[in-house]
């Protein structure tokens, strides 16, 4: 074999070997791509699971609020939390709530009450309620996704929770009660 025909094997081995890493990097870079979007399209499906498919409202009776001579202000559909669990969870993850829904957290005994808003997409009106079913305080439009403390100050058996704005809109105030039926 000559000289001019060993460079030029040299050369296409070369060239042969440049092909092959390179195809084998275009290879490696696809298959890593491929592994990035796979990984978001299932985070993004398992999130859109969790907070469409498992939170949502489920009447469990109603509720109504009555004003200081006992006349009805207005009723509406309620979601009972009594476990620690649902007390924990409460609105969380929720993105809306209509204006005739509401949760009602059931507590043990009665006690000073704080309530926060991690996780909670809607505002809120917190409606705090002594053992005899009397409104010790409320809390109106509280500030969604924050940490911030909304407290009861006097003791509370029964927190209930409804839309922002609800209270106002309704006339509900301190010293009203409340009623509801499982």
């Amino acid at each position: 074999m000559s000289q001019k025909q060993i460079k030029k094997n040299r050369k296409n081995q070369s060239e042969s070997n440049k092909t092959t890493k390179s195809k084998k990097n275009i290879y490696i870079a696809t298959a890593i791509g491929i592994a990035i979007i796979l990984f978001f399209v299932i985070r993004g499906l398992m999130k859109t699971n969790i907070t469409e498919n498992e939170y949502i409202f489920k009447k469990e009776g109603t509720i109504s609020f009555l004003s200081t001579e006992g006349k009805e202000i207005k009723t509406i559909d309620m979601e009972v939390a009594d476990t620690e669990y649902d007390t924990q969870l409460g609105l969380m993850f929720r993105k809306s709530m209509k204006e005739t829904e509401s949760m009602l957290f059931i507590f043990p005994n009665e006690e000073p009450r704080s309530f926060w808003m991690r996780n909670t997409y809607i505002p809120l009106d917190m409606i705090f309620v002594s053992g005899e079913k009397k409104i010790v305080m409320i809390q109106k439009n509280t500030k969604t996704l924050s940490d911030q403390s909304y407290p009861s100050i006097l003791p509370a058996k029964y927190v209930v929770e409804v839309v922002g704005g609800f209270t106002t809109k309704y006339g509900i105030k301190e010293g009203d009660s409340i009623d509801f039926k499982r």
